[in-house]
């Protein structure tokens, strides 16, 4: 059988697909790649109950005072703080990890850590204490007899499929703060720690602090289709997707031709360009702090100008090291082909790489095709970068442009006007000049974070790429009339 999609392309239902859909079953075609979603009707109903509560409670939340949200906050915030309440999370988490490990998984975000926890915790007590903005007048133009106010308002419903990292659980709820309502999705691998959150700290704050029911839902099921379900769902303010590259890509489709905004935190990647002034003290520094863990503003690709590969790779090499030794393992290196001999022989035999499966004995370095500059390397302990040897700045910015996901991008340079021309030429929502781990809401701007955007998929209208809670509004107009004869 084959579907027709795009206006002009076809699309064909294979006999897995055909003998897998039953009736009352939901069909998603991606108007961008003609992939065929299939949704069961069980997961969809999921996926809409969950959507209902999120929607009704919206309609609640214009009758919330702030002092409500606040206590929301602040309940939450204690509850996970509090070890009793605590424990049955800590022990849900513990047995997601096993089971992650058992099959294989990356762990490395999943654990919930004394200082995640003290970070949920920190976050919580943040927005309790931030100005919500909502009814705040933005603008105001008076004029003879009358005025017109813009004034902020909630949203509406604020969807989130994140991958399994459950501090992003916390951070999500933050759009409360502006008279929002959350539902949301939590990758198969952190879902018990989920539902242990919602049921021993997430429910009794909202109950203590009288939001509506609702006002947080978690979509409980561990298949994708519920994503896919969830995002197709007209009723949503704003979709945001965290995760892996392919599958945030996929579901920001599914979103944008149901017409709902999205806002995408997929492929990254950070880059570090070093230029001809650049300082090799200032150059090692920023490799070795920009690998101390792997998340998405990691170093992952390193451009060194040709006419200082003789002093700087080796200062690269040693910035590298450095951090594996932090971690008490090796690291791994990809060189772009035809840059070899700029590497120590050394460098190249076989050590065991810590992966997310165990260890694994590989060469610690191997060639690399100058046409996958780009690639993210999803590591697990041991850091993992590649290096390209680069004619100049310019060249460097040119590969960005057209390999990486146009994330994060730093240059290491004495020359401010060659840092101006950078900042201009440079495709990228997040450019530096030191290490790239700074890409961070909580820590830049001193905000929980609920998502970061790279422009692979074009710049972002009207706001940066850092989505926190006080973003997720719309703005209403609003006339006030004090001569009643006023006319047209």
């Amino acid at each position: 059988m084959r579907i027709v999609y795009g206006g002009n392309r076809l699309a064909t239902v294979d006999s897995e697909l055909a003998a897998a859909f039953t009736a009352g079953d939901h069909l998603v075609v991606v108007q961008d790649t003609g992939a065929l979603l299939h949704i069961p009707a069980d997961v969809h109903a999921t996926a809409t109950e969950a959507v209902d509560a999120a929607s009704s409670a919206f309609g609640a939340m214009g009758s919330v005072s702030d002092g409500q949200i606040e206590t929301f906050f602040d309940a939450f915030a204690a509850r996970l703080a509090d070890d009793t309440s605590f424990g049955p999370i800590a022990e849900a988490n513990a047995a997601d990890v096993e089971n992650a490990r058992s099959r294989g998984r990356s762990v490395t975000r999943l654990i919930l850590s004394e200082d995640m926890r003290s970070g949920m915790i920190d976050g919580l007590r943040s927005w309790a204490r931030m100005p919500s903005g909502r009814s705040a007048v933005v603008d105001r133009v008076d004029h003879e007899g009358w005025a017109v106010e813009t004034v902020r308002s909630g949203l509406g419903v604020v969807a989130f499929v994140f991958e399994g990292r459950p501090n992003v659980f916390a951070d999500a709820t933050g759009v409360i703060r502006g008279g929002n309502t959350v539902v949301f999705r939590i990758g198969s691998d952190a879902l018990g720690t989920a539902r242990a959150i919602v049921a021993n700290a997430l429910d009794p704050a909202l109950a203590e602090s009288g939001l509506p029911p609702g006002a947080v839902s978690l979509v409980n099921s561990p298949s994708r289709a519920a994503g896919w379900a969830m995002f197709s769902d007209t009723r949503l303010g704003l979709a945001v997707a965290r995760g892996s590259g392919g599958a945030v890509s996929q579901l920001g489709a599914v979103a944008r031709q149901a017409g709902i905004p999205v806002s995408l935190h997929g492929t990254g990647g950070a880059w570090i360009v070093a230029s001809e002034s650049a300082d090799a003290d200032r150059f090692e520094a920023t490799v070795t702090n920009s690998l101390d863990r792997k998340v998405c503003n990691t170093l992952n690709t390193c451009c060194i100008v040709e006419s200082r590969a003789a002093d700087l790779v080796p200062r690269f090499l040693a910035g590298l090291r450095a951090a594996a030794d932090r971690r008490g393992v090796e690291p791994k290196l990809h060189i772009a082909d035809g840059d070899e001999s700029h590497v120590p022989a050394e460098w190249f035999g076989e050590v065991g790489i810590a992966r997310a499966d165990g260890t694994v004995t590989e060469p610690m370095s191997e060639a690399i095709g100058r046409d996958r500059l780009g690639v993210e390397w999803e590591w697990e302990d041991s850091p993992e970068v590649t290096l390209v040897i680069v004619p100049d700045v310019a060249t460097a910015v040119v590969a960005f442009n057209e390999q990486s996901p146009k994330f994060a991008a730093s240059l290491i340079s004495e020359d401010a006007d060659e840092h101006e021309l950078f900042f201009a030429t440079i495709d990228s929502p997040f450019v530096g000049d030191g290490f790239t781990r700074w890409v961070d809401g909580h820590y830049a701007l001193g905000k929980p974070e609920l998502g970061l955007s790279n422009w692979q998929f074009g710049r972002l209208f009207g706001r940066g790429g850092i989505l926190s809670g006080d973003s997720a509004f719309t703005v209403r107009t609003r006339a006030r009339q004090s001569d009643p004869d006023l006319g047209r």
